[in-house]
């Protein structure tokens, strides 16, 4: 897979900024231009309207999705406690794709929804056969749901608790415990 042209990298870096900081209303093709430092004919030239815009987004979601699945998979530590230890936002770029997709889904969007439900299944395929059965399995995706909300909230005026350190070894320990085969 070649390397897309960094001028379109740029104007999807700043659709999504623009999506993760004020939402979708925001993000116009003008916004997206200026906060690129590209002319509006120069983002046209990449993305002809706001939905190849939005349909590049999900592009580079699913790419990264990919890659995190890969990186669960191949864990050393095992597949679910690295699952649940990335479920801490960490502002890295599979955490603002995501976000940047349920800000379109927020607003309508059906391509953005269906993404969204696409990552969780993705997600649970690949945590599933290490767990004793569905049940097992929900536990997990809604540990995992816990601790990205949580972290979500840390930085605002409800803070959340999100483990850290021997706090998140011993949270893991106690879910692996319930849920693995």
């Amino acid at each position: 897979m070649s390397r897309p042209p960094r001028a379109r990298e740029s104007v999807l870096d700043a659709f999504e900024a623009i999506l993760v900081d004020g939402g979708e209303r925001g993000a116009t093709l003008e916004a997206t231009a200026r906060a690129a430092g590209v002319s509006k004919g120069g983002l046209l030239y990449h993305f002809g309207s706001k939905e190849a815009l939005e349909a590049g987004l999900l592009e580079r979601l699913d790419v990264l999705v990919e890659a995190d699945i890969a990186a669960i998979m191949s864990a050393e530590e095992g597949p679910i406690a690295y699952f649940l230890r990335s479920s801490v936002m960490q502002n890295d770029p599979l955490d603002r794709a995501i976000i940047a997709t349920a800000r379109l889904a927020q607003n309508g969007s059906p391509a953005a929804s269906a993404a969204l439900r696409d990552i969780r299944r993705r997600w649970a395929e690949a945590i599933g056969p290490h767990t004793r059965g569905e049940a097992a399995l929900n536990l997990v995706m809604l540990v995992s749901d816990g601790l990205y909300f949580n972290n979500a909230l840390a930085g605002g005026s409800i803070p959340g608790p999100v483990p850290e350190g021997a706090d998140m070894d011993a949270l893991i320990e106690l879910v692996e415990g319930a849920t693995k085969r």
